[in-house]
């Protein structure tokens, strides 16, 4: 074993003791990144090359510091996007909703598909779609001017094709110059009650925006009544829309895509492990 190598496994040893769920995955991660490698080269670093930045990493870590603040960066897909203080982390369970949505682009009978991403973030969803989608025509909307500054920086590097327009604004009212047109609008927005704060990991309720997190309402689902509402006002008749939401909040965010609305086709859909994740609705043609 050379030096990096047991140096990782003592910091999983500490990582592990302080809680943190995946260690060793934490571990090599910090290590990949203060040495400039892939998790996959860190036997190759020889043990002249070891950097004692490592060390500070895995204390910030030990303390409760998220992974990607403090390699400022987060894997989505086969992105590699830039995040830090101020923007949600995105999550592997958002995955799934991009597969899907994905799926659905190519099922549709559209040459190019508008599609609009509410509460972008970092950028994850939109970005992804764009890549995987290279017809799609991306409007990404973002409503915390903090957030903005990384979605921009990541819109700059990774939107190869000029595919995503990014727009800073309250996703309520966002786009109106696009009612009626939209193919498919995404959103992954907060929907944590403000009751269940004690319940919720330390590292996301003390480092991720509060606006990412907290839903808003007693359930902590008037954000997703939000995104409902500027999704019937986007969609054309026939388009369709993608909600993520907690494992526990499947059943009430079906009722929120009511069939009085206009609605068609709902579905909630699971997650990586099994669990209700999001919601898809049609918008109807009657």
């Amino acid at each position: 074993m050379n030096l990096l190598l047991d140096e990782i496994a003592r910091a999983t040893a500490r990582l592990a003791d302080a809680g943190v769920a995946s260690p060793r995955a934490d571990a090599e991660e910090l290590a990949a990144a203060v040495h400039n490698v892939s998790r996959a080269e860190l036997h190759t670093v020889p043990d002249g090359a070891f950097d004692a930045l490592f060390w500070e990493y895995v204390a910030r870590r030990e303390a409760g510091e998220p992974l990607q603040h403090i390699t400022g960066r987060a894997f989505f897909r086969y992105l590699e996007l830039k995040v830090g203080p101020g923007v949600f982390v995105p999550r592997p369970e958002t995955e799934v909703m991009v597969g899907w949505a994905l799926e659905t682009l190519r099922d549709m009978d559209v040459q190019d598909p508008l599609v609009v991403d509410l509460g972008t973030g970092s950028g994850a969803i939109a970005l992804s779609l764009a890549q995987e989608a290279p017809r799609a025509r991306v409007h990404a909307v973002e409503k915390d001017p903090t957030a903005y500054v990384h979605t921009d920086r990541n819109v700059e590097d990774l939107d190869e094709r000029g595919q995503v327009r990014l727009h800073l604004g309250d996703f309520s009212a966002a786009l109106p110059e696009l009612n009626g047109t939209v193919d498919l609008v995404v959103s992954n927005p907060p929907y944590i009650p403000m009751s269940e704060w004690e319940y919720v990991p330390t590292d996301v309720r003390d480092h991720d925006p509060a606006d990412a997190l907290w839903g808003g309402g007693e359930d902590g689902l008037d954000a997703i009544r939000v995104v409902e509402r500027t999704a019937r006002r986007l969609l054309r008749p026939g388009g369709h829309v993608a909600v993520e939401h907690s494992d526990l909040q499947g059943t009430a965010v079906y009722w929120i895509f009511a069939e009085e609305n206009g609605w068609r086709d709902v579905r909630n859909h699971k997650d990586l492990v099994g669990r209700d994740r999001f919601v898809t609705a049609r918008l109807g043609t009657t």
